[in-house]
């Protein structure tokens, strides 16, 4: 069935994941104070406060997800109430994945399927090849193409997408993507799309690396041009969106 999230399991993967990032902000740190003691009292003054920057923006990045992973209930689920009717669910995954085990417990009835479009080829990031080598995917997961999903149409009461579409970088491709969701989607289905935005809450909290996440603007035309419906955005937290889309809501 795979394992239950544990206490800071999410900050303690993303520095076991991405630990290149957090060596290279050591080294810098360190080699800034190394040459404070080289340089004249005005120059010494810039060095130093690169150095509090650099530190800080590596602490602040580390607390935020510790606070979003292993502190808001962000995998809780308690927004989200099981109907007993929903007959299958589907979550999807781009090579990592902490939910679908999560799911299951909460909808205990359905039946779920796991599918993974991560391809090594366009995903190309090392903290998802080590994040893949760390946990197996889950029994029965089913690699797949994100513009031919192997659901049957309108079969899915259902789909979670959690912090993977994003990984979807193009444009047109995540549309066809948002296509297939739609086509698999009972009438009465659901689609639940958790996210970072490329937005002030979360520059402030990873600085550049925001820049891998996707506007809401972005994602309001990829559900646009997919037909898909918002019906809801929750926040969680400031630093995660849960977009609920359907066939037949109205867009606010």
């Amino acid at each position: 069935m795979g394992k239950m999230r544990t206490p800071f399991q999410g900050v303690l993967n993303i520095i076991r994941f991405n630990w290149h990032f957090y060596v290279f902000a050591f080294v810098l740190v360190g080699l800034l104070l190394f040459a404070v003691n080289f340089v004249a009292p005005p120059l010494q003054t810039f060095l130093l406060i690169g150095c509090i920057l650099a530190a800080a923006s590596t602490l602040i990045s580390l607390l935020v997800s510790w606070y979003v992973y292993d502190l808001s209930g962000l995998y809780h689920f308690k927004w989200l109430e099981p109907q007993n009717t929903e007959n299958t669910i589907v979550n999807i995954n781009a090579g990592f994945d902490e939910t679908s085990a999560l799911l299951k417990a909460k909808f205990d009835q359905a039946e779920l399927i796991v599918l993974d479009f991560y391809d090594p080829a366009k995903h190309t990031e090392i903290s998802i090849q080590r994040a893949r080598k760390a946990y197996p995917p889950f029994p029965g997961t089913l690699r797949v193409e994100t513009n031919n999903l192997p659901l049957l149409d309108n079969s899915i009461a259902k789909i979670f997408v959690i912090l993977s579409a994003h990984e979807i970088r193009d444009t047109t491709e995540r549309v066809a993507f948002f296509k297939e969701l739609k086509r698999a989607l009972q009438p009465t289905g659901q689609i639940y799309v958790i996210e970072h935005l490329r937005d002030v809450p979360n520059f402030l909290a990873y600085n550049i690396g925001f820049f891998h996440f996707h506007a809401k603007s972005s994602w309001l035309i990829t559900f646009q041009g997919a037909g898909l419906d918002l019906k809801k955005e929750l926040k969680l937290t400031p630093f995660i969106s849960t977009f609920i889309l359907d066939k037949n809501g109205n867009t606010p």
